[in-house]
């Protein structure tokens, strides 16, 4: 029986889900890997190592898009992925201080097959976001690395002939863009054409020389580094939920701030007044973790489809009780000015540290964190001509402590946006009944279960 089968292979999802995986398999590149091809990992890579990225693209009936043909395309993006179907190594012989190689040895990805037991429209309409995890299937690394897949994609089936495509994997290989922009690939082999984000794999990109003496410490990344690591169960006290704000919301919003605000420093500031619960008649100078995608910040620009980390975290200053606009601007100002040195500077200090075998700690967290990816093109992956995603979801695993807060495109294109929270859960709840958050004309599309049962009512 499936689940029988999928409970075995420890892939049952939870009591009540209308998932069901029944299979799993491995997908290969159709072209073989040159021998002995090996893609080192950046400093910058190795510090992300208790985080993991999850993404979600929903997929509606169409000619071609069905489990073998998708199989099919997969496997021959996956021959632009070398990496993707490589297993990690240390360098070095396992020495102190060596950061993972991966050796791109054509053992390929994880394939979970998966079956839902509603219409897409009908998930959409009543799944939390925690059940959104129920197509992204993903094992954490265990003690031998050498045999774990860092990529896993599931193909889940509705009933309506649509798909869910989930892709998870560690943050080791990937950041969220880069990610995102395999989705892209993958759509545009699937149409035998060809995506302008194919991914640049140049293990250099990051390098850094040995310094003579210590880089002084970031101070944001050096108290990371001492923070107390999370408690085992510590992702169990988070919870998610889904906000949209169509673009006529969004104009609202931002007509109602400083001109040429940005969405993301307008939805950042919003959430993040609101996570505060900030006093708007006390002087209340807080500060807020942006994380921010560095490929095109800096002065010789990274290409878009480059492949790894390119997240810098940086730290913004601002008044809570200012405002909503002070605040926003607050961030945008911060955003503008973010010097390219900063990201050196970290990624120097991150290679130092690594090489005294200092252990990766936690980046996203354990303070709140706002992360902008509204910049990318998830719609854009249409695995049929004129077919965009109905919705693509996108999470960071390993955030805990005040949590994240990730500012996504949304479907409608144009100045609509959707926000990904992931915080304590009672701070999640009290979110998704917020007035101000709501009367800003944001809808709660994938709520807590308990939102989203109350919805479905």
């Amino acid at each position: 029986m499936p689940t029988a089968m999928a409970t075995a292979a420890g892939m049952a999802t939870g009591p009540g889900s209308r998932v069901t995986r029944y299979a799993k398999s491995t997908a290969a590149s159709v072209t073989p890997v040159r021998p002995g091809k090996t893609h080192t990992l950046s400093a910058l890579d190795n510090a992300m190592e208790r985080h993991a990225v999850h993404l979600v693209l929903y997929c509606r009936a169409a000619p071609g898009v069905d489990r073998d043909p998708l199989k099919e395309s997969l496997s021959e993006v996956l021959s632009l992925y070398p990496t993707m179907v490589g297993r990690l190594t240390r360098g070095e012989g396992d020495a102190p201080g060596s950061g993972w190689i991966v050796k791109c040895n054509d053992a390929g990805v994880r394939m979970v097959d998966a079956r839902a037991a509603v219409t897409l429209d009908e998930w959409l309409a009543t799944a939390s976001a925690d059940d959104e995890m129920d197509l992204a299937y993903f094992e954490q690394m265990g003690s031998e690395p050498y045999i774990w897949s860092p990529f896993y994609v599931q193909l889940t089936e509705f009933t309506d002939k649509s798909y869910a495509l989930g892709l998870s994997c560690t943050h080791l290989h990937n950041d969220p863009t880069a990610a995102a922009l395999f989705f892209h690939c993958w759509a545009a082999a699937h149409r035998r054409s060809t995506s302008p984000y194919s991914p640049f794999l140049h293990s250099p990109s990051f390098a850094v020389s040995p310094a003579a003496t210590p880089p002084p410490a970031p101070p944001m990344l050096a108290a990371k580094s001492t923070s107390a690591p999370p408690r085992a169960d510590a992702a169990d006290s988070m919870s998610s939920a889904t906000f949209h704000f169509p673009a006529d919301a969004m104009r609202a919003l931002l007509s109602s701030l400083a001109p040429e605000t940005t969405p993301f420093a307008a939805l950042a500031a919003l959430f993040w007044l609101r996570v505060a619960g900030a006093s708007t008649t006390e002087e209340n100078e807080k500060d807020l973790t942006l994380a921010l995608d560095f490929r095109k910040k800096m002065h010789a620009p990274l290409p878009t489809g480059y492949y790894g980390s390119a997240v810098h975290f940086t730290r913004a200053s601002a008044d809570l009780s200012s405002g909503l606009s002070a605040v926003a601007a607050a961030l945008d100002r911060r955003v503008a000015t973010v010097p390219e040195e900063e990201l050196w500077a970290a990624v120097e200090w991150l290679h130092a540290r690594q090489a005294d075998g200092g252990e990766p700690f936690q980046m996203y967290g354990p303070e709140l964190t706002c992360m902008a990816l509204d910049h990318l093109p998830l719609y854009g992956a249409e695995f049929v001509a004129g077919e965009p995603p109905a919705r693509v979801a996108c999470r960071v695993a390993g955030a805990v402590g005040e949590g994240i807060v990730i500012v996504l495109p949304a479907a409608e294109g144009d100045a609509a946006r959707d926000v990904v929270v992931t915080l304590p859960a009672e701070t999640t709840a009290r979110i998704c009944r917020d007035d101000e958050v709501l009367r800003y004309g944001a809808e709660v599309v994938a709520g807590t279960k308990v939102e989203t049962g109350a919805k479905a009512k």
